[in-house]
């Protein structure tokens, strides 16, 4: 398939670079042209009265570990918060069993559980369950759900020994992702610091990442692809410094395909860009025409994964194959505790 290569299993970062703003920085200058920085040496890329889009997204424990009514053990993984509240789509292992109308109980006595969870249907698309969680204590059930939870890492880290905290971005805020956005686990205060006392700019969106991000595209036209809906957040505040950002012929900069994909959706979505909370699902591949990104600080993505389209979408299908083939060759980290990449806005978009 045209976006696939072959990655060293030795490539796949496993350990989180520390300092984190010590991850290597593919830069990404003109449409033949890139070389090889640090992350910390992004300020010097990016000009004065330039915009950083953030997502403040925070990972919950979404990974839970509780027992049917038998004793056998059974792992959850939620996945989206559904309606009415405490009310999640969660991938359930072993699930074949878990029919509408079985129990999980989580807590340490068997015969007066905590916390239950209460299987109300499954879920055709991912083969989930649809899970209600109730308690008979005064714990508020997200205090609980917390409590037998723990952040999951992606399946391909076999072997780390990373602490939650090193699958947050240090400016995480607002909790409901399953997964973290990996470009901005590379930024630190003081890559912060010196971004600001050059003139450039911060702003904030909220998308809850979740598996369906990772999916791979398995349909054999990419355009008959269905992009999974995604929850977001984009407040007025950071559609008035976009604007501003934009009047004074500045560029805007997403950091991560889940930023990229909340300014550009909603303005698909929308007609404009404006202040929007809600679902989106845009499907970004080459060919897009582009609305408000002019640059983007993205990792090294999956192999078939929409994200890599997403980035190809800007810079051309083979050129970014031939860009990952020198990241191979030159021992470039992947994935999510991986390096980084920053592609400027003087990239031409080949389509």
């Amino acid at each position: 398939m045209a976006y696939q290569y072959e990655l060293p299993p030795s490539l796949i970062a496993q350990e989180p670079v520390i300092p984190r703003d010590h991850s290597r920085l593919m830069v990404i200058s003109s449409n033949t042209d890139h070389q090889h920085a640090y992350f910390k040496d992004l300020p010097k890329f990016l000009c004065a009265g330039d915009l950083l889009v953030i997502n403040n997204t925070r990972v919950i424990p979404a990974r839970m570990y509780g027992y049917k009514p038998s004793g056998a053990k059974v792992e959850v993984l939620l996945l989206e918060p559904r309606i009415p509240p405490h009310q999640w789509l969660a991938l359930v292992k072993p699930g074949r069993r878990l029919k509408p109308g079985s129990s999980i109980y989580f807590g340490p006595d068997l015969e007066n559980p905590l916390l239950t969870a209460r299987v109300e249907d499954c879920d055709l698309d991912t083969n989930g369950r649809l899970l209600t969680f109730e308690t008979t204590t005064d714990t508020p059930i997200d205090k609980l759900m917390e409590a037998f939870g723990e952040v999951p890492l992606p399946p391909y880290i076999t072997d780390s020994h990373a602490e939650p905290d090193q699958y947050q971005t240090i400016y995480a805020q607002n909790p409901g992702a399953v997964a973290a956005p990996t470009a901005g686990l590379h930024f630190t205060p003081e890559v912060f610091q010196a971004l600001e006392e050059k003139g450039v700019q911060r702003a904030e969106v909220t998308l809850h990442v979740g598996l369906g991000t990772f999916r791979p595209v398995e349909s054999e036209a990419i355009t008959d692809h269905k992009m999974h809906a995604e929850w977001v957040h984009l407040p007025q505040s950071t559609v008035d410094l976009i604007k501003e950002t934009k009047a004074r012929g500045n560029h805007v900069f997403a950091v991560g395909t889940t930023t990229t994909r909340t300014l550009e959706g909603v303005v698909n979505q929308e007609g404009s860009l404006k202040a929007y909370q809600g679902a989106v699902n845009l499907f970004i591949y080459p060919g897009y025409q582009w609305q408000v990104v002019d640059g983007l600080i993205t990792n090294f993505h999956l192999p078939g994964s929409s994200l890599l389209m997403l980035v190809s979408a800007l810079v051309g299908r083979q050129r970014l194959m031939d860009l990952y083939q020198d990241a191979i060759k030159q021992a470039y980290r992947f994935y999510s505790f991986g390096d980084a990449m920053v592609i400027l806005p003087d990239v031409y978009r080949l389509t």
